[in-house]
């Protein structure tokens, strides 16, 4: 049973496929009895477009309020100055943990059907080459400043570990380039190896970025816990998920020490929106962290097994996923599967 506290939550559905899916989230959590106080705050292309804001300040003020988000894919205008939604939700609320759990699901066919995947991406969500730092010295040549810092690299080292302790997971994995970035990924890892030796029970491993890129495409039954600067755990996140059936069904988190953002880390796909056939796996299981988060780990774990249960039967799934139902009708099926 869920508890009986009520939870405000700000919910952001976003563009394209965005408010289906968000709209398909928001009915599988009531389903489960948490009691939601849903804020729901428009932010799209045509919003930014209008205010001339990436971030405009009513989200802001939303999410400072709540504390939690629930978040559909926006689209930033292309060509047009503006910054990415997420980065700039990233820094302006210090969102300094992006937290992707990769897990196979039942039935869905990849080149792993025969192994368990089941890894936590950790990835610094604040410096690195994302700072945006960049400067044209003279025409056509131009400079990035990587940016990385003790106190965000213990920061991400510390929740990583945390996390895994308190998981009981076995290994967590810091990914680097060290051997070429002495000194700027060098102090990432110094600042990983300190934290690791607060967790003797955990084994710690390190790897060039490179070599794990091959290994998580050869073995990835063998990663448990990743552990990333900004950019390499962007492109090792997406790839992992490239592991188990794509974006569509991956979930995705955003953590602070105010505020959470929890999000589907899919695109918009405008080109099927309004069709009612879009997968809201990605932004379900998103809610199931947001679950978590708010310390409603029963309500969690029984979306979580729904979920499960209806890509097992496979009779609901939608077609991105083999399948031939609507966007509705899958929703339909998790919430009768948690009954």
């Amino acid at each position: 049973m869920s508890s009986s506290r009520r939870h405000s939550v700000t919910l952001i559905p976003g563009d394209g496929i965005g408010p289906e899916v968000a709209e398909a989230a928001r009915r599988a959590v009531d389903a489960t009895g948490v009691r939601i106080d849903w804020e729901p705050v428009e932010l799209n292309a045509d919003i930014i477009l209008k205010t001339g804001q990436s971030l405009p300040q009513n989200v802001i003020d939303s999410l400072q309020r709540t504390g939690v988000g629930l978040k559909g894919p926006v689209t930033t205008p292309v060509a047009s100055g503006f910054a990415s939604v997420n980065v700039a939700l990233r820094k302006r609320l210090d969102l300094y943990a992006n937290v992707r759990p990769v897990r196979s699901l039942p039935g869905i066919a990849t080149r792993f059907a025969d192994v368990k995947i089941d890894m936590v991406i950790f990835r610094e969500n604040t410096e690195d080459l994302y700072s945006g730092l960049e400067h044209e010295v003279v025409r056509d040549v131009v400079t990035s400043l990587k940016v990385i810092t003790r106190t965000a690299s213990i920061r991400i080292a510390e929740y990583a570990f945390e996390f895994a302790s308190m998981a009981s997971r076995k290994k967590v994995t810091a990914i680097h380039k060290a051997n070429i970035m002495k000194l700027a990924d060098g102090l990432f890892l110094r600042c990983c190896r300190e934290v690791a030796a607060r967790y003797p029970q955990i084994e710690y491993k390190e790897l060039i970025v490179d070599n794990a890129s091959m290994q998580l495409v050869m073995r990835p039954e063998t990663f448990d816990v990743l552990l990333l600067p900004n950019l390499y755990g962007d492109i090792v996140s997406d790839l992992a998920a490239g592991l188990v059936g794509g974006l569509g069904i991956v979930p995705g988190a955003n953590m602070g020490e105010k505020q959470a953002v929890f999000e589907a880390v899919h695109g918009s796909a405008p080109d099927i929106a309004g069709k009612g056939i879009a997968n809201p796996t990605a932004m379900m299981l998103s809610s199931v962290l947001m679950l978590t988060h708010l310390e409603e780990q029963a309500a969690a774990d029984r979306l979580q097994a729904a979920i499960e249960k209806v890509y097992a039967v496979r009779e609901h799934v939608t077609p991105d996923v083999g399948g031939k139902a609507g966007t509705q009708e899958f929703t339909a099926a998790v919430i009768a599967a948690m009954a």
